[in-house]
């Protein structure tokens, strides 16, 4: 895998300046220091990374995100039949704190328990997308404080994992409705859930049909190709692209396999190990979200979806002059707020004491 990139902002019209000659120098002055300086400071600071899960119950959302980061993050409930089905849509968050060689991460992991699990489940996305677009408003709100904090919270959704039913079919109406208002507000991942329940045919040739079905229906997934900066990007991610729905299987339990610990799940034919390319697609899924991507999700997400939310509520809140930079980007109302309409009550009123 590549190294992490940063993403450009579409958002921003500015031309691209003219290549900068080297200058002529007559030996190092110590530039690479920059990079041990940065290193340092993000050992100090460290980062922050969160994710949501969308699915049905019993696609093993819980135990995926555990086994991403190999630790306990989410305490999957045993399934009983004391427990009732939410009659209603929930989401529940939590936060840990996960060190590696003295990097910190603050993960924040978001899950969708009841999500699909009715018989009517008109609109049982907007629940999701009001989350996703309440912690863009609070990012906002702190950014606009005259005195604002030297550092803002991330409390913005990065990336959003949406398991489908391994079916064997393609996806469903509910997941290509979701889909297509999802992956307009947040990097959306597909993946096939309890993917050692398909054999190798069934797999490659269900993963076919979803990303026809992603190609006819307009959903653009990521790695976008639009984001693409430069010749190596779009060979990496173009190879992304052909795998995706990724084909996973998560497990949290260790096996001992040839005198050594695995994770996997054990099966009366065997042990499925999900850190084995050849048993499915775990490891594609890992890298892509931590090891080559997690910077480039993070930065997509503050330069392009939550810009295009920044610009449309300045839009409707009429903060911004109207003028060459006035952008138009939603129908009155689409995002209205009823702080929205207060600040813009208020400037309706201004103006017409102005006219008086």
């Amino acid at each position: 895998m590549s190294p992490l990139r940063r993403s450009p902002s579409p958002c921003s019209s500015r031309p691209s300046s003219p290549r900068t000659p080297p200058l002529e120098r007559f030996g190092p002055v110590g530039i690479e220091a920059v990079l041990d300086q940065l290193k340092i400071k993000a050992m100090k600071t460290g980062f922050e990374f969160n994710i949501m899960v969308v699915g049905q119950s019993g696609l093993g959302k819980s135990t995926m995100v555990n086994t991403l980061f190999k630790s306990k993050v989410w305490k999957s409930a045993v399934p009983s039949l004391e427990v009732p089905t939410p009659q209603t849509l929930e989401l529940h968050s939590v936060s840990h704190v996960i060190e590696e060689k003295g990097l910190k991460l603050k993960l924040t992991v978001t899950d969708t328990p009841g999500f699909g699990d009715q018989i009517n489940n008109d609109k049982c996305w907007d629940p999701v997308l009001g989350y996703i677009n309440q912690q863009y408003e609070r990012y906002l709100q702190e950014e606009l404080l005259i005195t604002r904090q030297r550092h803002i919270p991330d409390t913005r959704v990065h990336c959003c994992v949406y398991f489908v039913p391994p079916t064997g079919h393609c996806l469903r109406p509910l997941d290509i409705e979701f889909l297509q208002r999802l992956c307009r507000t947040v990097n959306v991942v597909p993946v096939i859930a309890r993917a050692d329940s398909l054999t190798i045919e069934e797999r490659e040739a269900f993963r076919s049909r979803i990303q026809q079905n992603l190609k006819a229906h307009c959903i653009d997934v990521y790695p976008q190709k639009c984001f693409d900066e430069d010749i190596n990007d779009s060979i990496l991610n173009g190879k992304i692209r052909e795998q995706i729905p990724f084909a996973v299987v998560g497990a949290d339990q260790e096996h001992l396999v040839n005198g050594r610990c695995i994770l996997g799940r054990k099966t009366k034919w065997g042990i499925i190990e999900v850190e084995n390319i050849a048993h499915c697609e775990f490891l594609l899924l890992r890298d892509l979200l931590i090891r080559s991507h997690l910077q480039d999700l993070k930065d997509i997400t503050h330069n392009v979806h939550y810009e295009n939310y920044r610009v449309i509520r300045l839009n409707e809140s009429h903060q911004l002059p109207r003028g060459p930079g006035w952008v138009n980007l939603a129908p009155p109302g689409q995002l209205t707020s009823p702080g929205c309409l207060k600040v813009r009550r208020q400037a309706q009123k201004d103006s017409k004491d102005d006219e008086r």
